[in-house]
């Protein structure tokens, strides 16, 4: 029998910080790519992923189920909506 924390998605230090640079892109990109908060964004972006993961793992999110909703998707799912 498998356990439920063996189905959690858990990403790779390479998948997690893939996740961390698409979610500063999105926050760069609400906020109209000004320079000058491409450190900011990284991060918050960092702060983003990390609640995500936590809610996700909270919730017995899987990896399919987070492939299917999608990085964007998923940080306002699971991470909440942030303020630019």
């Amino acid at each position: 029998m498998t356990d439920q924390a063996d189905l959690v998605y858990s990403p790779s230090r390479a998948e997690r910080e893939h996740m961390v640079a698409v979610a500063a892109y999105y926050l760069a990109e609400r906020r109209g790519f000004r320079p000058g908060r491409e450190q900011e964004d990284w991060q918050h972006a960092e702060c983003q992923i990390g609640r995500m993961l936590a809610k996700m793992a909270h919730n017995g999110i899987d990896r399919r189920q987070f492939e299917r909703a999608g990085i964007r998707n998923a940080l306002h799912l699971w991470a909440g909506k942030q303020t630019a």
